[in-house]
C-alpha cells in the first residue's frame, strides 16, 4: 500500500489511528506531533528512509499519514484533506473535548477504508486532478525528519516489508481481477455483436431466397 499509517489528533492527543503494516510509525508520529512548531494551519512533509510523514493541520486538528516516497505528495495530501473533512463532519465540536483515542473504535475503520482507496484505486488521483483542489501541495517542501526531531531523540523507522509486500500483492490481485472482468465483458459484447450480425446475414439470405421462389409465381 502507498499509505501505511494514519492518525487524527488534537494537538498531541491522538483521537484515532490505523496502521496497515507492522511498523513503529505510531511512536514516530507522536514525536512529530509534539515537535511541530507553532499553532498555525500548516502543510508539511518529513522524510525518513524511504517513507514520508505528511502532516495537515487545520483549525487545531492535525491529520497525519506515513506513505511510501513513491506515492508523491498529491495523493497523500488528498487523503489527508478527505480524512479531515470526514472527521469534522462526523464529530463536529466534540473533537475539542474528546479523550485520547475517543473516536478510535469507529473512525479507525474509516481510516482503513480510505487508506486502501487512496493507495490502490486509480480514480482517487484522477478525481483529485479533475477537482484541482491541491495546488497548495506544490508548495510543500519535503524536509528531513531531523528538521523537527533531534537525531538523538529520533526513533529508527521499522516497517515489516512482508506486510508491505502483502499489501502490494492484494492490490495486484485486485487490479488483475478488474482487468479480467473488463476482458470478459469485452468478449461478451463481441460475441453478442457477432450473433446479431449472423442473424442479420441469415435473415437477408432467407429473404432473398424466399423472394426468388415467389417471383416466378408472380410472373405467371
Amino acid at each position: 500500500m502507498a499509505i501505511l499509517y494514519a492518525l487524527v489528533a488534537r494537538g498531541s492527543v491522538v483521537l484515532a489511528e490505523f496502521t496497515a503494516a507492522s511498523t513503529n510509525a505510531s511512536a514516530i508520529a507522536k514525536q512529530i506531533l509534539e515537535k511541530i512548531p507553532g499553532n498555525n494551519d500548516t502543510h508539511v512533509s518529513y522524510s525518513q528512509d524511504r517513507y514520508i510523514f505528511h502532516v495537515k493541520r487545520t483549525d487545531g486538528l492535525t491529520v497525519l499519514c506515513m506513505a511510501d516516497e513513491a506515492a508523491g505528495r498529491r495523493i497523500p495530501f488528498a487523503f489527508l484533506e478527505d480524512i479531515h473533512q470526514r472527521f469534522v463532519r462526523t464529530y463536529g465540536r466534540a473533537v475539542f473535548s474528546a479523550l485520547p483515542y475517543g473516536m478510535n473504535d469507529e473512525f479507525s475503520r474509516v481510516l482503513s477504508q480510505q487508506m486502501e482507496y487512496y493507495s490502490s484505486d486509480p480514480n482517487a488521483d484522477r478525481i483529485n486532478r479533475l477537482k484541482g483542489e491541491m495546488s497548495q501541495v506544490r508548495n510543500v517542501m519535503i524536509e528531513n525528519i531531523d528538521k523537527v526531531l533531534e537525531r538523538g531523540d529520533r526513533l529508527e523507522l521499522l516497517v515489516d516489508k512482508t506486510a508491505n509486500m502483502q499489501g502490494n500483492t492484494f492490490r495486484f490481485r485486485k487490479q488483475a481481477r478488474r482487468f479480467r472482468n473488463t476482458v470478459w465483458w469485452r468478449n461478451v459484447k463481441l460475441t453478442v455483436a457477432l450473433i446479431v450480425l449472423l442473424l442479420i446475414i441469415v435473415y437477408v439470405v432467407l429473404a432473398f431466397v424466399c423472394h426468388g421462389i415467389t417471383l416466378p409465381t408472380c410472373l405467371k
